[in-house]
């Protein structure tokens, strides 16, 4: 599991320190640095992938992400012309530190110190990931296939794109977290799991996959309870945007395993309230089984899923971190608030911003 970051000179980050736990939930105003953080890591980890790491530097253009060239990524007024990245492991006794040289017209920032990683089954750089884009797939009745991604990245896509394939091809298969199952499943098999949580956002919902072998494609679609039958199959463009949006999100927590790292942006989009704070709630089941989740979410009700979920047990208050990025009052630098949660799923504070628009406009009413 990945316990601390530290970032230096990398866009709004001029120096800020995470230090991570099991679920992990950025939050803040927009272009505060909630995305930086996650693009400083997804560009070690494309990098990693074209195995240019530790041999040519950092590529700012890549599957994951791209930024532009390196002008584009230097912290405004900064003192030094490096970009450094300091990130501990749990399972690793001390941190690596990457010091990256500034180019300002190369979407390739060259490494300074050399070394590299050793061969650890370090959830960033392992198969044992995925990252999920705030932009993930639009209903559509079919979607590609690809047996390299789901079989051999063990991925969905950065967009949810194969998540209809996935399901095709292992919606029979088991759970690898017993706690995810959901209360009213009859088995620990993943589609039926799967059913049952998106019930949670809209009831009686079932979900339906055919593999087009031939045409390289998969069909998706939804049918719904209606008594004690079941309605005709509707394609995913006539039933609402949230569940084709949402599916990828599930699908990844539900076939997490231990020592997994997710990055999710938005997982509540289009959602509606009740919606959100389930998600929020099985995001802690799935941190309190050994799943590590980084969560970008602007969702007051995501945050308040995952605090009643503290109080009900579901996961410990240590298992939870929360960072609320605001901007710096002299330059653009975006500054680290982290409340703290307790045990009955309060916060020990609440910075001004934090979730508390509603708070305001309330007031206002009354």
């Amino acid at each position: 599991m990945l316990e601390f970051i530290r970032i230096q000179r990398f866009k709004a980050l001029h120096d800020a320190s995470f230090p991570l736990a099991a679920l992990n939930l950025l939050s803040g105003l927009n272009g505060m640095g909630k995305s930086s953080l996650i693009q400083a890591l997804l560009l070690l980890r494309q990098s990693k992938e074209k195995n240019i790491l530790f041999s040519k530097g950092l590529l700012l253009k890549g599957d994951y992400v791209s930024v532009g060239t390196g002008q584009d990524i230097l912290s405004e007024n900064a003192e030094e012309e490096t970009i450094e990245v300091t990130l501990a492991w749990k399972e690793r006794s001390d941190p690596f530190h990457f010091i990256f040289d500034y180019a300002g017209k190369s979407d390739l920032q060259p490494i300074r110190n050399s070394g590299g990683l050793p061969e650890e089954n370090l959830s960033l750089f392992s198969r044992d990931f995925q990252y999920l884009s705030a932009d993930r797939i639009s209903p559509k009745a079919a979607y590609e296939a690809s047996d390299y991604y789901i079989n051999d990245l063990n991925s969905i896509g950065n967009h949810g794109e194969y998540t209809a394939h996935y399901i095709a091809e292992n919606g029979i298969t088991r759970l690898n977290i017993k706690a995810l199952q959901h209360p009213d499943a009859l088995s620990p098999l993943l589609l039926d799991n799967l059913d049952k949580w998106m019930s949670e956002i809209s009831p009686g919902i079932r979900i339906h996959t055919q593999l087009h072998a031939a045409m390289n494609s998969v069909a998706l679609s939804y049918s719904f309870e209606q008594g004690k039958e079941m309605t005709a199959e509707f394609k995913p463009q006539n039933v609402g945007f949230g569940l084709t949006f949402v599916l990828p999100v599930l699908v990844a927590v539900l076939r997490a395993k231990p020592g997994e790292m997710l990055i999710i942006e938005n997982p509540e989009a289009h959602l509606h309230p009740g919606g959100q704070s389930v998600l929020g709630k099985l995001c802690s089941i799935a941190a309190a089984s050994g799943v590590q989740l980084i969560i970008e979410s602007h969702s007051d009700h995501f945050l308040n899923g995952v605090r009643v979920a503290v109080k009900e047990g579901v996961v410990s208050p240590r298992q939870v971190k929360i960072f609320y990025l605001e901007r710096g009052h002299l330059v653009h630098e975006a500054m680290v608030v982290s409340p703290e949660i307790d045990e009955q799923g309060r916060l020990s504070r609440w910075p001004q911003g934090f979730f508390d628009e509603s708070d305001r406009l309330l007031e206002k009413l009354l």
